[in-house]
This record gives C-alpha cells, sequence and structure tokens, in this order.
C-alpha cells in the first residue's frame, strides 16, 4: 500500500470515528452536536488541504525521478511560494543542472578521447577487464595489419602476430623495444587505468624505424667519411709512389724482379682498399631517387642478360614469371635495377650453386617477388639483416643489403625478406 493511501485511510477512518461518538456523546445537546460535527468536517477539510500539501512534492519528486530515469535533465520545477516546497525545488534544480553539466563535460572528455585515439600517431589496443581485444584504433590496425572486427573479443595472446605474442611477457608498465625481420622496429608498452573500480589494461605500439634508421644513418654516414677521407688521403700519394718506383729501370736480376711484383702486389691491394672504400661511400653518397616510368618486366630482364655469365657459372637458372604484359611503374632506374643486382647477387651467395631464382609480379597488387631455392635464413640473422657491416659472408662488408633497404624507403616501397620454407627464400616489394 502506497504512503498517501495509508494517510488517506488513517483521516478518514479517523474522522469517521470521531462523527460516531460525537452523535453518542452529544446525542441530547443538538446544539453541541452540530458544533462538534462542524469541528469534524473542519478539521477533516484541512487534513485534505494538508494532504495536498504533501503529497504535491512527492508527485514532483516522482516527475523528477522519471525524468532522470529516462536520461532527461532537461526537466526543472518553477517556485511555488511555500518555504518548503521552494526549498525542495530549489535542491532539485541544483541537482539536475550539476547533472547536466557533469554530463556535458564528460561526453566532452569522451568525444574528445576518441578522436585523439582514433588520430593517434601511436598504436593502441584497449582491453576488456578479462584481456579480450575491446578496440583497436587506425594505427594499431595499420601496424599489425589487422581490423578491429578480425579481433575483437579475442584473447589478445591467442592472436598470431609476432608483435601481440610478445605482450603476454609484459606486465603493467612495462617496455619493449623488438625488431621484425631485421626491418622495422617497434616499442610495445602495457599500461592500465580505472574504470568503474576495476583495473583495465591496455596496448600501445610506436614505430621506431625510421628514427632508428635516421640516427644509425648520421652514425655509420660519418664514421665512413671519416674512413674515406683516411683511406684516401693515404692510398693515393702511396700508389704514386709504388708506380713511379715499378716504372724506373731495373736490372734483370731475380732481386729486381721480386721487388717488381712485390710492388705490383702493393698497387693491387690498394686499388682493392679503395674499391673496398668506394663501396662505402656510394652508400652514404645515395641521392634522392629521379624517377621515370619504366617497365618493370623489360627492367629484369635486363637483370637477367646482366648477370648471365655469373649465374650460368654457377649452374643457377633465371625463371621470370610474367604475362607478357607491360607492367609500368615509377622508379629511379638506375638505383632500382643496382637494388635488384644486389638481392640476385644475395640470393646467388645462398644458393651456392645448382639452385633457382625466380621473379614473380603481381600487377593487381602491385608486387614483385624474387624467390631463391638457397639455404634460408636463420632467426638470428634475420633480426640483423638489413643491419650496416652485418653479413653472414666471411668477407662480406654487410652494406649490399643495407643499400638495397635505404633504395627502397627512398622510393616509399615496403619490403621483407624471409623464409617461407626449406629451399624458399622469398624478397618481396610492395611498389
Amino acid at each position: 500500500m502506497k504512503l498517501r493511501t495509508k494517510y488517506l485511510v488513517f483521516i478518514f477512518s479517523l474522522h469517521t470515528i470521531a462523527l460516531v461518538l460525537s452523535f453518542f456523546i452529544f446525542d441530547t445537546d443538538k446544539v453541541l452536536f452540530l458544533f462538534a460535527e462542524l469541528v469534524i468536517l473542519l478539521s477533516l477539510w484541512l487534513s485534505w488541504g494538508f494532504y495536498k500539501e504533501l503529497i504535491r512534492p512527492l508527485k514532483l519528486l516522482m516527475t523528477g525521478v522519471e525524468a532522470i530515469k529516462d536520461r532527461d535533465f532537461s526537466v526543472k520545477f518553477r517556485p511555488t511560494g511555500k518555504y518548503e516546497m521552494d526549498r525542495l525545488i530549489q535542491i532539485y534544480n541544483e541537482m539536475i543542472d550539476h547533472i547536466r553539466e557533469e554530463r556535458t563535460r564528460q561526453e566532452r572528455q569522451h568525444f574528445f578521447l576518441e578522436k585523439l585515439i582514433a588520430t593517434a600517431p601511436t598504436g593502441i589496443i584497449i582491453l576488456d577487464y578479462d584481456n579480450h581485444v575491446e578496440a583497436l584504433n587506425p594505427k594499431a590496425e595499420a601496424l599489425l595489419g589487422l581490423e578491429e572486427n578480425q579481433v575483437r573479443g579475442k584473447l589478445i595472446t591467442d592472436i598470431v602476430h609476432p608483435l601481440l605474442q610478445q605482450v603476454a611477457t609484459l606486465h603493467p608498465g612495462d617496455a619493449r623495444t623488438l625488431s621484425i625481420n631485421g626491418i622495422n622496429t617497434y616499442k610495445l608498452q602495457v599500461a592500465q587505468f580505472v574504470d568503474r573500480g576495476f583495473s583495465r589494461h591496455f596496448v600501445t605500439i610506436e614505430e621506431l624505424t625510421a628514427e632508428i634508421l635516421a640516427a644509425e644513418k648520421k652514425v655509420y654516414e660519418k664514421v665512413i667519411r671519416m674512413m674515406a677521407h683516411e683511406v684516401n688521403n693515404t692510398v693515393g700519394p702511396v700508389n704514386s709512389i709504388l708506380q713511379s718506383t715499378l716504372q724506373a729501370k731495373a736490372t734483370n736480376s731475380g732481386t729486381s724482379q721480386r721487388i717488381a711484383y712485390a710492388l705490383q702486389v702493393a698497387i693491387n691491394r690498394n686499388n682493392n682498399l679503395n674499391q673496398f672504400m668506394r663501396n662505402f661511400a656510394d652508400l652514404v653518397k645515395l641521392p634522392p631517387p629521379s624517377r621515370t616510368k619504366v617497365d618493370l618486366h623489360q627492367l629484369l630482364r635486363n637483370v637477367c642478360e646482366l648477370m648471365d655469365v655469373q649465374v650460368k657459372e654457377k649452374a643457377v637458372t633465371f625463371v621470370l614469371k610474367d604475362d607478357q604484359e607491360p607492367f609500368f611503374i615509377n622508379v629511379d632506374v638506375q638505383q632500382f635495377e643496382q637494388a635488384i643486382i644486389n638481392i640476385v647477387k644475395n640470393a646467388l651467395e645462398a644458393i651456392g650453386s645448382m639452385g633457382t631464382i625466380t621473379f614473380e609480379t603481381d600487377k593487381p597488387r602491385s608486387l614483385l617477388r624474387i624467390i631463391d631455392t638457397g639455404k634460408g635464413i636463420t632467426e638470428p640473422e634475420a633480426r640483423h639483416l638489413f643491419s650496416p657491416f652485418f653479413s653472414t659472408k666471411k668477407d662480406g662488408q654487410g652494406i649490399g643489403l643495407v643499400l638495397v633497404r635505404d633504395i627502397m624507403i627512398n622510393h616509399g616501397f615496403a619490403f621483407s625478406l624471409k623464409t617461407i620454407k626449406p629451399q624458399q627464400t622469398v624478397f618481396c616489394i610492395q611498389l
């Protein structure tokens, strides 16, 4: 039973009893009986007035409660001129104003936070209370190569991706820098925030490739320039002296012949040293690409012709898979051709002898794949493939793939080098 119903039942019961009692008490005195009846009726009228005064605030409160339940914070009440009622209305209106302002502020903050996350240059993965993926921002989708609807609701450690597999080893507040295939470098960090009193985690993924490559290049350029300066300043004068000595008249004695032979060996060694430094200098002096329109298929055929002799010496076969239709790309022909030559040379080194190097083009997807049947790349080697001065060859300089890397980056081409399965290593270029 509602409170107002109880109140009405009590008031009417009380006055009914009073009327009955007055009838029995003043039944002999009609004047007193009428007076008593008037007093009871007046009391009933006053009780009804008090009832209306009391029930009206309750009705207003219920109207306000219903508005709040419907999330309508625009309902406010006007003063009535009665102190208690106006005080209640004032408190309610102040509460509604505060709720509306707080709601507006939170909506603005939430909107700003959504925009900030969506446009952030850092990949952000938001997890729910059980570490299932709840949302990814566009940068995270681009870095991972995954769409939000593919991973939403999945446990983050169940998603097959080299970056996300590392998240399982991190605790909140931990950060780790790792490289994939020796090309792209990322920083992973796990942090937490409190949502409705419970802790939730989120993961940030920051790509450091450009910054690391720029710092790395700045260091090795300085070293190479210093080395080239010292070597050139030494080799030039020494070769001049050796050439002059060698051209001087010498007797036919065995000693003179041995000296002449030793001088020639020294000259050859100096020339080799000079060539060695020029290879490093080419890496430093790489100019911005001068792009022209060229048929990729014809460029690949030119490379095959150029390296035909080296390939036949090792009993390696070139296979060019194309649809015979031109595949036009905008590249610096000289630089791009040099990059393809360096890739082929690495493939030849990996094969040794008796193998195949296949060129595959995919026009709809703008892809070039160079596949070799060499020994493949181990996991430790994969982490350092494109690092300066790293080489798996005994006498390698470690600049061939670095030059390829710089040419591809300058052209804005994505690329990767990995062993798919035994005797199938693929260098893929996204043109």
